[in-house]
């Protein structure tokens, strides 16, 4: 019997982030399977959604280090590139553009990934479904990109394009900051269903309340530019319970050098 050899849908390796001469990331490695949902976990300034911008490919930011999705390298492609090969960023601060439908901007952005127009019926199916699990009225269809809308309305509408899009490997960044317990639940169960099938997820999140609705398969913790733990579940609620205190003399002994 054969044994099929499984293979990580995203994985970086000794990955450092600078801002001009500043390291921010200082050499982060992990891989990620199909299926799977990685949870980072750290405090604020830590360098977390540095790390995630500069994954996806962000300009503002020279990255050293190797990033491979599907086992090929990305990091010389540009961000849109990125996202058309199966990467998908969701924004902790989602921005509005006015002008541009949320359905014209889905179909674009679906036709990219793609690389062909998407017939409209097959088009407005997609996103009728997608609506109606994330419980978002189809008027919105017709409304500006994020023009108006709640934080919690542009954080379900995050998780739409992502169940459109079908993403390779999503990068989501807070995207549990600023909702109520409604509107986490409802965007808790996009995410599961987004990743349900072959799509793998890094979750990058200050708490651990979300991972009550969509259970991480690794928890990373993030302090100084580095990962200084890794573990299950249980170190989310040992974060939760603890705070980060508790892991600084860790993160000070990966910085010594004696980890």
């Amino acid at each position: 019997m054969t044994t099929v050899e499984r293979k990580p849908v995203f994985s970086c390796q000794d990955v450092h982030v600078y801002v001009e001469d500043k390291e921010i990331v200082k050499g982060v490695s992990f891989e990620i399977f199909p299926g799977e949902k990685h949870a980072l976990m750290g405090p604020n300034g830590s360098g977390k959604s540095t790390l995630a911008a500069a994954l996806m490919g962000h300009p503002a930011y020279r990255v050293e280090g190797e990033i491979l999705l599907n086992g090929e390298p990305v990091s010389g492609l540009p961000a849109d590139e990125r996202a058309r090969r199966g990467m998908f960023l969701s924004f902790q601060y989602p921005v509005a553009v006015p002008g541009v439908s949320v359905a014209s901007f889905l179909r674009a952005a679906l036709s990219a990934r793609r690389g062909a127009d998407v017939p409209v019926r097959e088009f407005r199916t997609l996103m009728s479904e997608a609506f109606d699990v994330l419980g978002m009225p189809r008027s919105f269809m017709a409304r500006y990109l994020n023009d108006g809308f709640s934080g919690g309305e542009k954080k379900r509408l995050e998780i739409l394009q992502m169940l459109i899009l079908k993403p390779v490997f999503a990068l989501l960044d807070e995207t549990d900051s600023g909702l109520d317990i409604d509107a986490l639940k409802v965007v808790s169960d996009g995410i599961n269903r987004a990743a349900g099938g072959e799509t793998g997820v890094l979750l990058v999140t200050h708490y651990q309340r979300i991972l009550n609705y969509v259970a991480p398969d690794a928890v990373h913790v993030f302090m100084n530019g580095r990962i200084v733990r890794s573990g299950g579940p249980g170190l989310a609620l040992e974060l939760e319970e603890r705070g980060y205190d508790w892991v600084e003399p860790e993160a000070a002994a990966v910085v010594g050098g004696t980890q």
